[in-house]
């Protein structure tokens, strides 16, 4: 059975399927003893042998999904080259996992895991449009302008959002909390769209992805395996 390698390597488990295009650029992927850095090649899953980075990947037979409540403090991604702390010294378990999308690092909330490379793109996946709601402490109150601005879009540097929900949880003179829900994932975006109308963000912190919500008993830092009803409903996305 022939699949691109990327695909491959991502249902191994090695990393999501756009840092896998990454790895293979940099010419850390082998394919029966030859290095491959272009993208494109088609391996038979049954026949061919892989290695990364002089490692064998094999297929992960047991899939699993994990939804951890990020700390700050903590990168999105599988290792740092400058020795930070990763989500994956939060979340330990035998099987190769990474996370599906990002959360900043100075942002806590709901991250989801797996090592399942079809659900990981059909979250990800531009086209679904997959709301993604916050909660931020915000300085200052905005004005009824301001909201407006912020929920037709705004231009955050070369690029306009696309329209965006807020609405303010409770507030005092000199700052606010909000709820903020987008469907977009451009880096920093929330914290971009808040200093874009002049009210920087002071915490930040994700509640649900879709139907996905963050457990309220999960401390920060904290994991657990998601239920039947939420895998299901990432697979039938």
């Amino acid at each position: 059975m022939e699949e691109r390698l990327q695909k491959f390597m991502a249902s191994c488990g090695v990393a999501s399927r756009r840092s896998c295009e990454r790895i293979i650029e940099a010419g850390r992927v082998k394919v029966n003893g030859n290095v491959v850095n272009e993208l494109g090649i088609k391996i038979d899953i049954n026949l061919d042998e892989v290695l990364v980075d002089n490692t064998k990947i094999f297929l992960e037979e047991n899939k699993i999904y994990i939804m951890l409540n990020k700390a700050e403090g903590y990168l999105s991604t599988l290792k740092d080259e400058r020795g930070r702390k990763t989500v994956l010294d939060l979340v330990k378990v035998k099987e190769r996992i990474f996370p599906i999308g990002r959360l900043d690092y100075d942002t806590s909330g709901l991250l989801i895991m797996t090592n399942d490379g079809d659900v990981y793109n059909k979250v990800i996946h531009p086209g679904k449009k997959i709301n993604k709601v916050y909660e931020a402490t915000i300085k200052g109150v905005p004005s009824k302008e301001e909201i407006k601005k912020f929920c037709i879009g705004i231009d955050i540097g070369n690029y306009i959002t696309a329209p965006a929900n807020f609405k303010i949880i409770d507030s005092n003179r000199d700052e606010c909390r909000v709820k903020i829900t987008i469907h977009e994932g451009k880096k920093r975006q929330i914290r971009r769209m808040c200093k874009a109308i002049m009210h920087p963000v002071i915490t930040l912190r994700r509640i649900s992805v879709g139907e996905i919500i963050l457990s309220s008993d999960l401390k920060k830092g904290q994991w657990r395996y998601l239920n039947d009803t939420e895998i299901q409903y990432l697979k039938n996305l």
